[in-house]
């Protein structure tokens, strides 16, 4: 078989719908299995899926394993040459998968490859390539900067900016749609599980990387990646900013030191203190405008970040 397609499932089962749909009315040519595993989110998937597509491989896990090990489970269970991690909140544009799978194939060195992630109405996702994490991309990680600057080398987005005609070689592309061979998958370790959620496409396109492979960002194909479909808005500045932080002190414990994981930590704090300082400054001329809801949720974030780099938020260590 050409292609295994993964797709971990967590309360996206209207998107999970979508998704599947749109593999199967736009893929030619190719040989190619689905494998689904729901996080034990219950969300009805299962029935959705024996009404609607009974074809696809199912698997119900009574416990949420987080995208790293789902993807590992489901992977054991999968028989493709290939692969393809792919988010449910996805669909995919045109040839865009047998682009990918062209590409993987023939560029050299290739480990993985990775689209264009598109938003819902066709705007294109920055973080669909990205570099590596350091510790000062990390501090400047603001959406103002990268639209003051987005050439910068800090965020690895250039070739967001060029006319899409041929791959280039990225430090790490999104898993959010992530095609890797079977055999450089398994020879990396598939996805570490040192991370719930937010670092495993990072850690493995840097073990792809330290194995001699290279990660390539492929233009040339698109899917919508309508984004956030699997979290809930209320959760979206507290529990998945944290889960963020930790992942990327994991990694940079993991990848570099345990100095520099705790530089990271401490540069963390000064960054929490200076955007919690001005938000608190500008918080008064806002409530005479009625628009202080503006800061409410970065506010409540950069506090929880802060509270993390204290150690406070002690159940994330449970992840």
């Amino acid at each position: 078989m050409d292609l295994s397609i993964i797709i971990v499932n967590w309360n996206s089962r209207d998107y999970l719908k979508k998704c599947i749909a749109s593999i199967l009315s736009e893929m030619r040519d190719v040989e190619f299995e689905i494998v689904v595993i729901d996080g034990a989110s219950f969300d009805g998937c299962d029935k959705m899926l024996r009404e609607y597509y009974p074809q696809v491989r199912f698997i119900q896990s009574e416990r949420n394993l987080g995208f790293a090990k789902a993807n590992n489970e489901a992977f054991k269970l999968s028989c493709g040459r290939h692969l393809l991690f792919l988010n449910p909140d996805t669909e995919i544009e045109g040839d865009s998968v047998q682009v990918l799978l062209n590409h993987l194939e023939s560029l050299p060195g290739a480990g993985c490859v990775g689209p264009r992630l598109l938003n819902t109405d066709k705007s294109i996702q920055t973080s669909c390539i990205r570099k590596f994490p350091t510790i000062l991309n990390q501090v400047l990680d603001a959406e103002v900067l990268k639209k003051w600057f987005p050439l910068s080398g800090l965020w690895g987005m250039a070739p967001l900016f060029d006319r899409f005609e041929t791959p280039v070689e990225v430090d790490a592309v999104s898993g959010a749609c992530l095609m890797i061979n079977r055999s450089v998958f398994k020879a990396v370790g598939s996805f570490s599980v040192d991370y719930f959620m937010y670092a495993e496409d990072i850690d493995l396109c840097y073990k792809i990387r330290k194995a001699g492979w290279k990660s390539y960002f492929v233009p040339m194909a698109a899917i919508i990646h309508h984004g956030g479909g699997s979290s809930s808005k209320n959760d979206v500045n507290t529990f998945s900013s944290i889960m963020m932080v930790e992942s990327r002190w994991r990694f940079f414990r993991k990848t570099h030191s345990i100095q520099y994981s705790g530089f990271y930590r401490f540069a963390m704090f000064i960054a929490a203190i200076i955007r919690t300082g001005v938000m608190l400054v500008i918080w008064p001329a806002l409530a005479v405008h009625g628009k202080a809801s503006l800061i409410e949720a970065p506010l409540k974030k950069w506090i929880g970040i802060m509270r993390w780099t204290f150690g406070i938020e002690n159940w994330v260590k449970k992840y």
